[in-house]
C-alpha cells in the first residue's frame, strides 16, 4: 500500500476535527434551532393609559390615566395615587395642558367645572375655582328664596 492511501483511509475515519487535536465523535442538533421570544408571554399587559379623555365628563374617583412614573401630573380639582394614578376630586370635565417648567415642559391634567372653562385658570382675574361637596350643581336645583319677612 502505497503511503498516499494509508494517510487518505486513515483521514477518512478519523474525526472531521482531529486535525485540530480534538479527539473522538462531534455531537449534531437533533432537532432544530427554534428562536428566541422577547418577554416570553410571561406577563399580562397591565392597561396603562389615558382613560378619560378632554372634555368628557368625570365625576369623583372617576380614573383620568393610569401611568408608571409622572408623565401626566395632576392639576386642578385632580389628585395623584401611589401608583401615579391620576383620579379626579370633583365632578366635572377633563383637561389636558401644558406649563414650562425648567427648561422644557409638562403635561397637566385638571378637572373645570363648567364645560367652557380652560386650564390653566386665571385666577387673578377670576379668582380661586372652589368645590364644596355642600353645594348641589344639578341645574334643575333653584335654591329656596326667602324673603325677610319669613322667619327662619
Amino acid at each position: 500500500m502505497s503511503f498516499l492511501t494509508r494517510c487518505c483511509t486513515d483521514f477518512a475515519k478519523a474525526s472531521p476535527f482531529s486535525f485540530l487535536g480534538l479527539p473522538g465523535a462531534i455531537r449534531t442538533a437533533t432537532k432544530r434551532a427554534g428562536g428566541t421570544v422577547h418577554n416570553h408571554g410571561g406577563s399580562p399587559g397591565k392597561r396603562l393609559g389615558v382613560k378619560k379623555f378632554s372634555d368628557q365628563y368625570v365625576v369623583p374617583g372617576n380614573i383620568i390615566v393610569r401611568q408608571r412614573g409622572t408623565v401626566f401630573h395632576p392639576g386642578q380639582h385632580v389628585k395623584m395615587g401611589r401608583d401615579h394614578t391620576i383620579y379626579a376630586t370633583v365632578p366635572g370635565f377633563v383637561r389636558f395642558y401644558k406649563e414650562k417648567h425648567m427648561r422644557g415642559e409638562r403635561s397637566f391634567v385638571g378637572v373645570v367645572l363648567e364645560r367652557g372653562d380652560k386650564l390653566p385658570r386665571d385666577e387673578a382675574a377670576r379668582g380661586r375655582s372652589r368645590f364644596f361637596g355642600l353645594v348641589n350643581r344639578s341645574p334643575e336645583y333653584q335654591p329656596p328664596s326667602q324673603h325677610p319677612s319669613q322667619p327662619l
